[in-house]
């Protein structure tokens, strides 16, 4: 009868192990927790000056372009919300996080040691096209460290190249480079011509102060530039080129036009991803 009674009283625990599995019991997180840096490494491969020293780019990035870039590193995914593959993983963890929202133009830098996986996830704005370069900065700046167990080298040249070879020119509304290109001279030439036609612009509203006020004469121009219609996506913006002249009011106005820009700004659909980067393994 006190067998009976002790099997009768497992019943229950055999059947909310049968449907919650033991992941349910254990009551694991959903997701890794974010820290309060850019960095977060939950699996301790960083050392505290690599961390700052990947810390500081990414905020330095993030200053100068407005893109948001994460690392994550854990020990395992098991540990999280199950997934059937890392790139599931991956991709539900950066739209849950929503990385770099309310943009399009997020970044998650992804290491699971225990698990010898990594990926760069890349938010809907980049597109396809930027998936092979992802893959490249995976190929030749990060698994050639993380197979030797080098993993802050691994994640410290990783970063830099990602920035370098994806954001940066991203946020220069340079193409993504082809696949098959004879290195990355075609995003440098991009965005090497677009600093030149920001320099351009600069040196032109600067020199008008040499110039003589076509109504009293003296060199007192000074140039700034009002946008009037905002650039987005599918339409090109419009602006103002004023020249004021300070001694006797002299003013002229040249209209102008604002490229499209290359990535979202969008509230409802920024910080999401569907599947956009690439993995490696080790």
């Amino acid at each position: 009868m006190r067998r009976l009674t002790r099997s009768l009283l497992a019943i229950p625990l055999l059947l909310t192990c049968a449907v919650t599995g033991p992941a349910a019991l254990a009551q694991s997180p959903d997701y890794p927790a974010l820290g309060p840096l850019l960095v977060t490494d939950l699996a301790d491969l960083l050392p505290p000056e690599a961390e700052a020293r990947v810390n500081e780019a990414l905020t330095q990035l993030q200053d100068e372009t407005g893109i948001t870039a994460l690392v994550l590193t854990i020990d395992s995914r098991a540990a999280y919300a199950p997934a059937p593959t890392m790139e599931a993983f991956a991709t539900d963890l950066f739209n849950t996080w929503r990385i770099g929202a309310p943009r399009d133009d997020g970044m998650l830098f992804y290491v699971a040691v225990q698990d010898r996986e990594m990926r760069i996830e890349l938010a809907d704005g980049y597109g396809a096209d930027w998936n092979a370069a992802a893959q490249e900065v995976i190929n030749s700046n990060v698994l050639p460290y993380f197979r030797d167990d080098h993993y802050a080298d691994g994640i410290e040249a990783g970063t830099r190249t990602m920035i370098r070879d994806i954001a940066r020119p991203y946020a220069a509304n340079a193409p993504a480079p082809e696949p098959e290109g004879n290195g990355n001279w075609p995003v440098y030439l991009a965005f090497l011509s677009m600093a030149l036609l920001m320099l351009r612009q600069r040196l032109a509203d600067w020199s008008v102060r040499l110039r003589p006020c076509p109504e009293c004469g003296r060199r007192d121009l000074h140039r700034h530039r009002d946008v009037t219609t905002a650039a987005t996506t599918t339409t090109k913006g419009s602006g103002l080129r004023v020249t004021e002249c300070r001694s006797c009011g002299h003013r002229d106005t040249v209209p102008y036009t604002i490229g499209r820009v290359s990535r979202s700004s969008s509230s409802s659909g920024g910080g999401h991803s569907s599947g956009g980067g690439a993995s490696g393994r080790w």
